[in-house]
């Protein structure tokens, strides 16, 4: 058991870094704040209803045990719709995230804020 702790911690060391410093290049090409990225649980706030422009509902249905893969995956969808990305875009931002989020963040993506939210609204 000592040994899976170590590993989800090395892990965590790893790949949280990654997706914050992606998040905060990534939230001003949506119109927010970079600094919101470095806010626990407001910047999970940000991406749900700021980036995927989902409603709050989607940012509750995150944090709901067992609930929260499906909500996490399809949030993340949407991100990547947003970004005028795939669907596979989005399940590779939600399976690994530190790979993906930094293509969003530091490349030449740009964010698309029009219509087409197609799990909720605004």
């Amino acid at each position: 058991m000592y040994d899976l702790a170590w590993y989800l911690t090395a892990w965590a060391a790893i790949t949280v870094p990654g997706v914050l410093l992606s998040w905060v290049w990534l939230f001003p090409k949506a119109g927010q704040p970079w600094w919101a990225a470095l806010l626990p649980f407001y910047n999970v706030y940000v991406l749900v209803v700021g980036v995927a422009r989902l409603s709050v509902l989607w940012y509750v249905l995150v944090w709901v045990p067992v609930v929260q893969v499906i909500a996490a995956i399809l949030v993340n969808v949407e991100v990547a719709k947003r970004f005028g990305r795939s669907e596979a875009f989005g399940l590779g931002l939600a399976l690994l995230g530190f790979i993906f989020y930094p293509v969003l963040g530091f490349g030449s993506d740009e964010y698309q804020a029009g219509e087409g939210a197609s799990m909720g609204p605004a």
